[in-house]
């Protein structure tokens, strides 16, 4: 008896047939119409015209913020790339473990996985084509920052390094984006402390050359030989890729597509979730009382070790970068500072366990769970609150350490700043967390001379609790007393809250005989 094997088609006749039904796809309905291009179009000039161009104009006619002070790259310049490009990889490993470059529409990918094409025909063009893109969208933003906010390409002898150094780094984020996806958690691991080791060897070695001279070629050299390294691993990855996987988190990432685009994104991120698993046993005691709310929200949290782990690193990170900003003179950079920390902070919070959806679920559910609210702000707020409040104060406490004895009349201050956005943080949390359904009002139009502007509104409630934070901070560095600072913090915070309680149904009219009758 003789056995026949399908026979491979040849790598010209496999790209034509990957052409044909990607075309035929296309012609399915799903190609965007001129009216569906007409309007990102629209949104994009009308960035370019209002912001971008006066943004370019007043960077061009105007000194930069961070200054390249040496004709060439400072010494210290090599250290602070690294710890860019490390951020970058790192970042791109962690995106394509959720939406990675091979996530296609879900009836391309069965159509593609009915045939007797090999995964690395279809997937492969995909993977490089979309790599493409995103180097080139990562050089371009890293490119457009550096602009404007240095003035590392105002002279050709910081211009070309600059350029290079860029140039690694976007190459290296492309293919730890697939990398990230293809690749078992043990690769990627180990693909994390490479890039960590030798950002510090190079930082090390950049520092021990005089003025810093050589350090920027160094760090431009050694992303682009990671990038050279890893690339055709990655790669060769693809033939045994776990198709099964793939289609899953295809149809998911389809699925948040839809969520987002109809503008409940919240529910989008839900898809992402982590479930929670282990640790039931440990809620009660051995003599079957429940724990202490501290401890409840203690064991819930480590119920998803990767959110935990993730929220004890950016609140640390967060209270150190607010602090360092707070303690500062004011204005300039210590403000992007004392954004960036209370951001990391807002980001954290809502990671430290899942008490923040029970205590949405039973506002929200009154007739199921009664109205009487039985310690339910104790047992739920407990946790979050003492977490956020304690890595923020652990980060702030080292900086403090650091740069101690701190300026003259700050140190009081600076403990009033930080706990003031520790409040704000809390209450833009609360309001995000009680988030429902899209109002159907900021669906209605907003006609203005510019046009329909309905999509602004939808943008900043997807948002909000981000550009409540952001918007606090700037009111609190315009208050030039700490204690006023605070107060507005705890104004701020206290209509985040009644915000948040009317999203729920808990009108402010008999929301205080309620507290009584719990």
């Amino acid at each position: 008896m003789t056995t026949t094997r399908p026979v491979a088609p040849p790598a010209s006749e496999a790209r034509a047939r990957v052409q044909a039904v990607t075309q035929r796809h296309a012609r399915r309905g799903g190609r965007a119409t001129v009216r569906g291009r007409a309007y990102p179009a629209y949104l994009v000039a009308l960035f370019t015209v209002f912001y971008l161009v006066p943004v370019v104009h007043a960077r061009s006619t105007s000194p930069a913020p961070f200054s390249v002070s040496s004709a060439h790259f400072p010494a210290g310049a090599a250290t602070l790339v690294c710890g860019l490009a490390v951020a970058v990889c790192w970042g791109g490993q962690l995106v394509g473990r959720f939406w990675g470059p091979l996530v296609v529409q879900p009836f391309l990918l069965h159509v593609l996985m009915s045939t007797d094409l090999s995964p690395a025909h279809y997937l492969g063009t995909i993977a490089r084509r979309r790599l493409a893109y995103a180097g080139t969208v990562t050089l371009l933003a890293l490119c457009s920052a550096a602009y404007l906010a240095t003035d590392l390409f105002d002279r050709p002898a910081t211009a070309l390094p600059g350029l290079a150094v860029t140039a690694g780094i976007s190459a290296v984020a492309a293919v730890a984006w697939l990398w990230g996806q293809v690749r078992p958690v043990r690769d990627n691991f180990l693909l994390a402390g490479a890039v960590g080791a030798s950002a510090l060897a190079v930082a090390a070695i950049s520092g021990t050359a005089p003025d810093g001279r050589y350090g920027h070629w160094l760090a431009a050299l050694v992303p682009a030989l990671l990038a050279a390294a890893v690339g055709p691993p990655a790669f060769r990855a693809l033939p045994p890729i776990d198709l099964a996987r793939l289609a899953r988190e295809s149809a998911r990432a389809s699925q948040a597509r839809d969520y987002a685009w109809t503008g409940t994104l919240h529910h989008a991120l839900d898809l992402y979730r982590p479930q929670p698993r282990g640790f039931t046993s440990a809620l009660v005691r051995t003599d079957g009382s429940l724990r202490g709310y501290l401890a409840q929200g203690a064991v819930r949290a480590l119920r998803t070790p990767g959110r935990a782990a993730a929220a004890a690193v950016l609140l640390p990170v967060g209270g150190a970068s607010s602090t360092h900003g707070v303690a500062g003179s004011g204005g300039g950079p210590e403000w992007w500072w004392w954004a960036a920390g209370s951001v990391a902070v807002y980001l954290g919070s809502g990671w430290v366990g899942e008490t923040w959806r029970g205590l949405r679920d039973e506002l929200t559910m009154a007739p199921l769970f009664g109205e009487r609210w039985g310690g339910l702000p104790a047992r739920a707020l407990v946790w979050p609150v003492v977490a956020v409040t304690a890595g923020t104060f652990l980060g702030g406490a080292l900086v403090a350490l650091f740069r101690w004895p701190l300026p003259v009349g700050r140190a009081g201050s600076t403990v009033l700043l930080v706990a003031g956005s520790v409040v704000l943080v809390l209450g833009a949390r609360f309001l995000r967390e009680m988030k429902l359904q899209l109002p159907l009002e900021l669906l209605l139009p907003v006609i203005t001379p510019f046009g329909d502007l309905s999509g602004l509104r939808v943008v900043a409630w997807q948002f909000d609790g981000i550009i409540v934070v952001l918007t606090g901070v700037a009111l609190m560095n315009a208050v030039p007393s700490a204690t006023g600072a605070a107060a507005l913090a705890v104004c701020l915070a206290a209509a985040c809250v009644g915000a948040g309680l009317r999203r729920t149904g808990w009108a402010h009219r008999g929301l205080l005989s309620r507290l009584r009758r719990g």
